[in-house]
């Protein structure tokens, strides 16, 4: 598998990728792309570690699965790449930045801009098979997230994390949240943004927060 990752990673990941789970992992992807499309392309899989180095990490938002539609996933978790509709939660994300913050809502569901100011958008899973949603669960990626998580939460201070839906928030039971801000709500989905996701006020809770700790707030 090829890791393309900011330098700062390679440092604090270079366990991971030496043990036998990650070699398991890598034998399946491997395995899987000579049968299926595997999403997202193969250099886009660690694209989170690439536009967002682990020194400038500031906020972490965890999402389930890579998109699974033809040209969507780009390796950021929520983000789509340009040109390309944004799915129905990053609607939903960007409706309740507007109805916080004030922002219109941009053109393009391309979250880079996010990354490159510090938001790492991690999926706990950076793999999926085509139009099957959860086929790459429980093949090491998980163990993989959870040991971000924790490099974080241990290596560092002042991260706000945003966990949205029951999911997030129990991968994010590892955190901890006497050094960092845990923000959680429920899901952007459409199933579920009515149930608390809409009002969070998620993004200036977030900038307070960074403000405070005489961190650069985000440009949402």
């Amino acid at each position: 598998m090829d890791v393309k990752i900011a330098e700062s990673w390679k440092e604090h990941l270079k366990g991971e990728f030496a043990q036998s789970y990650f070699k398991s992992l890598a034998d399946f992807v491997k395995t899987e792309k000579t049968s299926y499309t595997i999403y997202p392309p193969g250099k886009q899989i660690f694209c989170a570690f690439e536009k967002c180095s682990f020194d400038n990490v500031k906020v972490v938002i965890i999402g389930q699965d890579p998109y699974h539609g033809p040209g969507q996933a780009n390796g950021l978790c929520f983000s789509v790449s340009d040109g390309v509709k944004p799915p129905p939660s990053l609607v939903n994300i960007f409706k309740e930045i507007k109805n916080d913050l004030g922002k219109e809502i941009p053109k393009t569901g391309n979250l880079e801009r996010w990354a490159e100011q510090g938001v790492l958008l991690l999926n706990a899973t950076l793999t999926v098979r085509a139009n099957s949603p959860g086929s790459h669960q429980k093949k090491g990626w998980e163990e993989f997230t959870d040991a971000v998580i924790k490099i974080i939460s241990k290596e560092k201070e002042h991260v706000v994390f945003m966990l949205w839906g029951a999911y997030a928030q129990k991968k994010g039971e590892i955190i901890d949240k006497e050094k960092h801000f845990v923000l959680q709500s429920a899901h952007p989905s459409p199933f579920s943004a009515d149930r608390g996701f809409f009002g969070n006020k998620h993004f200036s809770k977030a900038n307070e927060y960074l403000v405070k700790h005489g961190l650069k707030p985000i440009d949402w």
